[in-house]
């Protein structure tokens, strides 16, 4: 019996009560007229995405979401980030995400530096490649503030590291890479200031009265991960849309596609309407379509609580209507929408809460009767303990 799947995951969607919004989440504030249909004639619960003792970063949590068990497969974020990059690790080397940060007077002001542009970013990361680069490290443009540094004597590191939106605002020593090998991150980070600071690309942003991109900091290391194929684990071909290199690295080792969405940005001006077009465009020819939004996550780092419920508001309309109207043209058909970790605008962090689901499709019978938010979700009762147990039950079905 064939079917069609679907996936939606708004990033960092969930959300703690705001009090500007009459103490409701940005999720109960927001006016959701599909995903709200969906769920009351669809089974709701909540699943726990980060195994207990990991962090819920959107690498160990989209793992879970995609069907795998992170504590069996995941190395570290940024072989994933860099496989989108056309950068698949060989043996014995390590992959760091690099940001490009804002810096001042001992404290990170800005995770992002203020969402410094692609086309910034990249000369940026080349002048960095030419100043610090040598035959064992290796800088690498992605987009906006991430990119990736590839290091080819990983037996001299065993570090652990920070994720930057963790402590924005807070003095960057504390949060200094610790372990084997750890001084010569540190190394690193210190020396990118002088590459940075006075860089032509940093002096005009500062004339706009933009942030300065003046310092890097690397994390999330590891090697490259070993992962089944996606059709050999579920019989299933996949694809995936999202702006995030993390994302659709993660579907590269899964032998999914990655469909580019041109306007697809990773940030609010995204055009969600495209990513919902080619999401139902790519039913026609997949069995399975994964569709990332990043844009709510953005807004939780950000504080910003009216922009992550107008995300939240643009991903019912522009995705989750028409993906749910295309899917109900099949016979057979499954749908799943779930975030891969809370992100709280008061927290600006991720939090590891189990998040909210609508699990739904031709075959479900159940009906919550409840709209889609936090509450309504814990309400139901129903409660998904390993994350990677959501992708089995959408191919397999619920029971």
């Amino acid at each position: 019996m064939n079917y069609k799947y679907a996936v939606i995951v708004p990033d960092g969607l969930g959300d703690w009560p705001v009090e500007s919004l009459g103490n409701r989440t940005p999720l109960e504030a927001a006016a959701l007229p599909n995903l709200h249909a969906l769920s009351k004639s669809s089974i709701l619960g909540t699943l726990r995405t980060a195994p207990q003792g990991m962090y819920p970063g959107s690498d160990v949590c989209g793992l879970s979401l995609m069907g795998y068990d992170p504590k069996s497969c995941y190395t570290g974020r940024a072989p994933l980030e860099a496989a989108n990059l056309g950068l698949m690790l060989g043996p014995g080397e390590l992959a760091f995400r690099t940001n490009l940060v804002s810096v001042e007077n001992g404290t990170l002001t800005d995770y992002s530096a203020d969402h410094i542009t692609t086309d910034e970013a990249a000369v940026l990361v080349q002048a960095l490649q030419k100043e610090l680069g040598n035959q064992d490290l290796h800088f690498y443009p992605g987009k906006m503030y991430r990119h990736i540094m590839i290091y080819t004597k990983p037996l001299t590191l065993k570090v652990e590291t920070d994720p930057p939106h963790d402590f924005q605002g807070e003095p960057y020593a504390r949060h200094w890479p610790r372990g084997k090998g750890a001084e010569r991150l540190i190394e690193l980070t210190e020396k990118s200031r002088a590459v940075l600071e006075n860089h032509p690309v940093n002096i005009e942003r500062a004339r706009a009265g933009k942030g300065k991109a003046n310092m890097i900091w690397l994390w999330g290391g590891g090697p490259a991960p070993k992962l089944e194929r996606f059709k050999n684990k579920f019989a299933v071909q996949g694809g995936v849309i999202s702006a995030v290199d993390l994302l659709n690295g993660l579907g590269r080792y899964l032998g999914w596609e990655i469909i580019d969405v041109p306007g697809a940005t990773g940030y609010f001006d995204t055009d969600y309407a495209a990513k919902g077009e080619y999401a139902v465009q790519a039913l026609d020819r997949l069995d399975l379509v994964f569709v990332h939004v990043e844009a709510t996550d953005e807004a939780g780092h950000s504080g910003l609580v009216k922009e992550k419920v107008k995300a939240i508001e643009q991903i019912d309309r522009h995705i989750a209507g028409p993906l749910v109207s295309r899917l109900k043209q099949e016979k057979n058909w499954r749908l799943f929408v779930a975030p891969d970790h809370y992100t709280p605008v008061a927290k600006k962090t991720h939090i590891a809460d189990p998040v909210p689901f609508i699990f739904s499709g031709s075959d479900v019978k159940q009906a919550s009767g409840l709209p889609y938010t936090e509450k309504t979700a814990k309400q139901t009762g129903v409660h998904l303990e390993n994350g990677y147990e959501l992708m089995k039950r959408l191919i397999e079905g619920w029971n």
